[in-house]
């Protein structure tokens, strides 16, 4: 091959990895402001932050009392060692969705993935900008404290198998924009059905029972039917009263939440656009209703709206 030729070939090889190169880098542009809104519309990851003891914002080491044992919130900083720092966009999409940390280790399902994998990709790499624009720490992780055999991860794939599904959200067509707005808010940010859906005795959600209630929300908390069933739900409630409630806390009846769900409004849906909590509102009035009364196992209280 004449020297000419190669030298060209050799420059045109040369500009073409610069072109692919220049197009990987531009490929995706972090966008920590929108991310913001994902993190308030997930009720700003409040498992991640040791409030009651005053811990920094997603440091972690917060314990969550469930029937399985305490779990501690991992820290979700930047910071390189104790955080999640050296993730790269696919590791967090894998966390997010399959439950799987970088290593291929399994997740415990109190890490709501099971929601989270309806996410839209462009939503869940936002997420992890913000999270990545915020103030590193070093805590170092918690151990969880949860007996044998709950302790045990590998048998977690078998876990999956029967309860966690593929695949992100997908509109109903027969449904309007702001309904379907509201379900993937509802189902897949805020994964209400996490805490307000009760579980079977291996921890998986009840299909059947889709948002009608548990006695044995996060922290032993009473989490409350929130399907429009007259008696035991929120079917007496408007939507204006519905989207009250996830701006302020406050119910139609002048009360306000506390707990878990007051630390939710708080730090996260408080902060939506009003047209979201609109959505949200839409979506969960149009629920099934379920007749499900949540009292406690000691029948010394009970959680109805």
């Amino acid at each position: 091959m004449p020297q000419k030729t190669l030298k060209y070939l050799t420059r045109i090889l040369l500009a073409s990895c610069l072109l692919i190169g220049a197009e990987v880098v531009s490929a995706r542009t972090p966008n920590p402001e929108r991310g913001k809104q994902v993190f308030y519309a997930s009720g700003g990851c409040g498992c991640h932050t040791d409030q009651p003891n005053g811990g920094q914002s997603m440091a972690g080491g917060r314990g969550i009392k469930t029937p399985f044992g305490i779990f501690y919130g991992s820290n979700i900083t930047p910071h390189p060692e104790a955080g999640i720092g050296r993730w790269s966009d696919e590791d967090f999409v894998r966390a997010m969705t399959l439950g799987e940390a970088p290593d291929g280790s399994h997740y415990f399902p109190v890490f709501p993935y099971t929601s989270f994998r309806l996410m839209t990709k462009t939503d869940l790499l936002h997420l992890k900008d913000y999270l990545f624009s915020l103030p590193a720490s070093p805590k170092v992780n918690r151990e969880h404290e949860v007996p044998f055999p709950f302790n045990l991860r590998p048998p977690l794939f078998f876990w999956k198998l029967m309860f966690l599904e593929k695949g992100s959200f997908e509109k109903d067509p027969s449904k309007s924009e702001l309904w379907n707005r509201g379900a993937y808010l509802s189902n897949a940010l805020a994964h209400c059905g996490e805490c307000h859906t009760p579980r079977n005795l291996l921890g998986g959600l009840k299909a059947s029972m889709h948002y009608a209630g548990s006695r044995e929300g996060p922290e032993g908390e009473l989490a409350p039917n929130i399907t429009p069933d007259q008696e035991t739900g929120i079917g007496a409630w408007s939507k204006q009263d519905l989207q009250w409630l996830l701006e302020t806390g406050m119910k139609p009846d002048a009360d306000n939440v506390q707990g878990l769900m007051a630390e939710a409004i708080d730090e996260g849906y408080s902060h939506l656009p009003p047209e979201d909590l609109k959505a949200m509102a839409e979506y969960l009035a149009s629920l099934p209703p379920i007749k499900n009364r949540v009292i406690a196992e000691n029948q010394d209280s009970e959680q109805d709206w």
